[in-house]
């Protein structure tokens, strides 16, 4: 911690040693408060201690080429060669559509009847409207800021469009969807919808490095702040609404009207963790050591440290972190299907094949 030096030069070795202690623990009470900003005390900033415990970089991949899935969908795949990896572990894939302007129609663009089982689908609608239905019969419409949690589990058919009054009136349409592992011992579970809305999301404050808390209440109030939409796991205390089988996290992060301006973010040791850089850009890492991020890119984090630095390198940027605890299974993927062996991955084909995927 810098000490302000006007008072400390009059005081005895021995009080200036236990105001310094004191500051410091204040310091880190003001951390586990949630405002991981400087602390003021008497008129003086003092700086939070530097996180030991930071997460490097890995790995950046940058904006991927486009392609469509069915009509309705064209998207970055995200993950390149990394998809269905251990390296990713819990998380298989991530399809990003970015904003596209879609002409009113009177066809349905999308996906239509297809089989799942062994693993989730998460699709999250930031612009425009996606409709969902299955066979077990949900039936639904998700807006922006909304979230379709899906476990295939044992075996669901469903189709994803555009929902119908969007392809009425066109307009901007973006999404997302991630697949998201199930451990071996949940892979033959009930198929389970989970509709979360966006008034379901706490948005959590997250306060720039080096801010005092009452700057912070200031940022906060003025609505351009940084904010955390927790959709699963937990941040700073506060827990998402999705039920996972899992530890998992699923953060939307708004990173305000402030450019070059850094935050640190926590996650639990030993969890994967990927920053998308979803719009702007963005720098991520540990204070000279950062790496560049450009928009439809990503940065892998190394799984060792609890805590993740990242730079608003444009204002406006915007974030979706994954993170969450490796299966450390093996993966058996093909086509709709995600399993362990081989021999299930084909037991799922041929049960798809032969109607019996949902029974």
């Amino acid at each position: 911690l810098k000490m302000a030096t006007a008072r400390s030069r009059a005081q005895s070795p021995s009080s200036r040693s236990a105001g310094a202690t004191s500051l410091a623990a204040a310091a880190v009470l003001l951390v586990v408060l949630g405002c991981p900003g400087a602390l003021r005390c008497n008129g003086f900033a003092a700086a939070v201690p530097p996180v030991r415990d930071m997460k490097s970089v890995k790995q950046i991949m940058g904006k991927p080429r486009r392609h469509w899935v069915g009509d309705g969908f064209h998207v970055y795949p995200v993950f390149h060669d990394l998809a269905f990896s251990q390296e990713l572990s819990p998380w298989l894939m991530f399809d990003y559509a970015s904003p596209e302007e879609f002409p009113p129609s009177r066809s349905r663009r999308g996906v239509g009847q297809h089989g799942h089982r062994g693993f989730e689908t998460v699709t999250i609608a930031f612009q425009g409207e996606v409709e969902h239905g299955d066979n077990v019969g949900n039936k639904d419409v998700i807006g922006p800021g909304d979230v379709q949690w899906m476990t295939a589990g044992s075996g669901i058919i469903h189709e994803e469009y555009h929902s119908t009054n969007f392809a009425k009136t066109g307009g901007l349409f973006e999404m997302c969807q991630l697949w998201l592992n199930l451990p071996a011992k949940h892979k033959m579970t009930k198929p389970i919808y989970q509709p979360i809305l966006h008034g379901q999301i706490p948005a959590v404050p997250l306060p720039p490095v080096g801010m005092s808390t009452t700057e912070c209440a200031a940022l906060a109030d003025s609505g351009s702040g940084a904010v955390v939409k927790v959709i699963a796991g937990e941040f700073n205390g506060v827990r998402g609404p999705a039920a996972t089988f899992s530890p998992v996290e699923l953060w939307d992060v708004e990173l305000g009207d402030l450019a070059d301006t850094s935050y640190e973010l926590k996650i639990p040791e030993g969890h994967n963790c990927v920053v998308f850089v979803r719009r702007g850009r963005a720098l991520i890492g540990a204070e000279g050591k950062e790496r560049p991020v450009e928009a439809q890119g990503v940065a892998l984090m190394h799984r060792e440290g609890s805590t993740f630095r990242v730079v608003a390198a444009e204002p406006g940027t915007q974030l979706l972190i994954l993170g969450g605890e490796p299966l450390n299974e093996p993966i058996a993927a093909g086509g709709p299907f995600v399993m362990n062996t081989k021999e299930e991955l084909v037991q799922a084909q041929a049960d798809y094949r032969s109607g019996r995927l949902t029974r």
